[in-house]
């Protein structure tokens, strides 16, 4: 399907699943501002939110399934399969978020039916951040991403580690969208744009790879989008924020949030910085910036004993996993954005999942929930425990997951992509991890309850265990038979072939 963006109809259909989504956030934030008093009325909320979100996430499946595409290049949002499929996976973060937070909004005393609202806000960013085609865009979507989350960390305004987290977020936030901002000047600057195609188009005619306004707005993006994503050295934000949040609000900053993020970064690289010129001058930075994250990531989370503090760490290591598959994205080679893509949709379930099992387990933001409380969880909540130590031996890449079938995916871009000693530093690091995912399945199954009522305050909710169930499922599942998933990968990454490459489809003859 070719959409006309000279006409309103094909600009409508282009930006269709975040028009539904905008609407209809605002729809509830008035419907929350009315009757918020209402008995019930912020369960309400939240259904009407997944509601929302169920609406975008099939204009959004419509649209790809179409092959919804634009002549020439786009004007602002990107209408290719790549951003499709991180759309769907963001709206899975958001309805996760929110299927997750009902009973704990309720557990927790939170009586603030906007948070649902917020989180679609937060998804809208998102969904802008991860198909902006123009550089103003990506900082809208940024911003508006940006600004809710930080609400949502220290929505709990009794909780005064909240509010330090929420400020942190916000200063930090504040500043390096500072460096994002004028990196996008000093680009505009040297290449006259800030449509991501045409400074492709303008670096080679105007002879800009060694333009010091260029080089310079380059490494303010990385600056400013490396903080987003956790990447080390700029990632002291995270352990203390993902803390200080509500356990469902960390969940969906650590899988949304990164998921966004790291795809307006992939897609700022190839397709404004994709050419063999330009490629040389980022790659050796992500490489290192991969490197470091991974390594950092899994020693420090080694040295944690309190369960959300080790799956913070744990967060920044799987950040330079993602950074691994971006560099192994490079010319004619999709394999890069493809392991991307499907890493970072079971990345999203697996770690979702386990905040979702620690926020059951915890109370009060379970900050002071450590790694020996688990201690004989499988004896009074086997299930419970059979969906963490899922999740915990999925994160590690265990074989039969589907974190195993991502790492390897990952593995193999790299390695075809002639990066070789990362693929094995991201070996020895996930080798290093299993020093503190292990213990919390060894924890749950081989060592007694501390006393008989330690987990007699664990309740799972009808919702949040089915919610659990499928996530467990599917990280299972496609641990085995993940060629589906693999194949909509694959096809999400064709939006980076450069022009003139197509894919084979059909078999090719051999002989005459």
């Amino acid at each position: 399907m070719t959409l006309d963006l000279d006409t309103v109809g094909g600009l409508l259909l282009s930006a269709l699943p975040e028009t539904v989504l905008t609407v209809w956030a605002l729809a509830l934030l008035l419907d929350a501002a009315w009757r918020h008093r209402e008995p019930g009325a912020q369960r309400r909320t939240g259904l009407l939110a997944l509601g929302g979100i169920a609406l975008a996430f099939a204009a959004t499946v419509w649209l790809w399934a179409s092959g919804a595409r634009v002549p020439g290049i786009a004007s602002s949002l990107a209408v290719d399969s790549f951003r499709f499929a991180v759309d769907a996976i963001v709206l899975v973060s958001a309805a996760l978020a929110v299927l997750l937070s009902m009973d704990y909004l309720e557990r927790e005393a939170i009586r603030i039916p906007e948070y649902y609202v917020l989180i679609l806000f937060a998804a809208v960013g998102m969904m802008l951040l991860a198909g902006g085609e123009d550089l103003f865009v990506v900082f809208l979507g940024l911003e508006l991403m940006s600004v809710s989350v930080y609400v949502l960390s220290g929505i709990d305004r009794r909780s005064p580690v909240g509010g330090e987290a929420a400020l942190k977020y916000f200063l930090l936030g504040a500043f390096a969208s500072a460096f994002l901002l004028y990196g996008i000047a000093l680009l505009y600057g040297a290449a006259g744009t800030t449509k991501l195609r045409l400074i492709a188009s303008q670096i080679g005619p105007l002879q800009l790879r060694s333009h010091v306004m260029l080089l310079a707005g380059m490494g303010l993006l990385l600056v400013g989008f490396a903080f987003k994503v956790a990447a080390v050295p700029f990632h002291m934000w995270t352990p203390d924020v993902y803390d200080g949040a509500p356990t469902p609000v960390t969940g969906f900053m650590s899988t949304a949030v990164k998921a966004a993020a790291f795809a307006a970064l992939v897609r700022v690289l190839l397709e404004a910085f994709g050419a063999a010129e330009t490629h040389q001058l980022w790659a050796p930075v992500i490489w290192w910036l991969a490197a470091v994250t991974m390594v950092v990531g899994n020693l420090v989370a080694l040295a944690q004993r309190s369960l959300k503090r080790m799956l913070a760490y744990s967060s920044i290591a799987h950040a330079g996993y993602l950074l691994t598959a971006l560099v192994g994205s490079y010319g004619g080679s999709t394999a890069g954005a493809a392991a991307f893509l499907f890493y970072l949709l079971f990345y999203t379930l697996m770690t979702v999942g386990a905040f979702a099992i620690l926020a059951l387990k915890g109370r009060g933001g379970e900050r002071d929930v450590l790694i020996d409380d688990l201690a004989g969880l499988a004896e009074t909540h086997p299930w419970l425990a059979f969906g963490m130590a899922v999740c915990m031996l999925s994160l590690l890449g265990f074989p039969g997951t589907a974190g195993f079938i991502g790492k390897w995916y990952i593995l193999v871009a790299a390695t075809g992509g002639g990066y070789g000693v990362l693929a094995v530093i991201l070996v020895l690091t996930s080798v290093v991890s299993a020093g503190y995912y292990l213990p919390v399945v060894m924890t749950m199954y081989m060592k007694p309850a501390s006393h008989d009522q330690a987990h007699a305050g664990v309740l799972v909710p009808r919702l949040a265990g089915a919610t659990l169930a499928v996530m467990v499922a599917a990280l299972l599942v496609f641990g085995f038979w993940p060629n589906r998933v693999l194949d909509a990968a694959q096809a999400g990454s064709h939006a980076f072939l450069p022009p003139g490459i197509t894919t084979i489809t059909l078999p090719v003859p051999v002989g005459n």
